[in-house]
């Protein structure tokens, strides 16, 4: 398994999700998006791994480009906007090889043991 955990220090849910591997002893990989991001490869591997762009964005946002990001017709102005304010994306986002989820999932996390 090599697990990736994208995710914001201050988040209780990604920190709710390091628990879960680390009470397993599943050995992951955090990447602080506040302060790497995510590059457009493992975006789009996330988004293929979960099904949709939309799933991916946090509803709850307060930031304006999560805001605007509905607007964007284009599927490429999407990712750049994604790419340029990481801090958009819903957390913790799970990645395991080609799977992914967005959010707290122990269930799926399980069935990937």
């Amino acid at each position: 398994m090599n697990i990736q955990i994208f995710g914001k220090p201050k988040c209780f849910d990604t920190k709710k999700a390091q628990r879960f591997f680390k009470e397993r002893g599943i050995k992951y990989q955090f990447v602080n998006l506040s302060e790497y991001g995510i590059n457009k490869r493992e975006l789009e591997s996330v988004i293929n791994g979960v099904g949709s762009i939309d799933l991916i964005l946090d509803e709850k946002s307060k930031d304006l480009d999560s805001a605007l990001i509905k607007y964007l017709a284009k599927y490429e102005d999407k990712i750049e906007k994604i790419l340029e304010n990481p801090k958009i994306l819903k957390t913790p986002i799970v990645r395991n090889g080609r799977l992914a989820t967005v959010g707290y999932c122990p269930d799926i996390w399980k069935k990937w043991e």
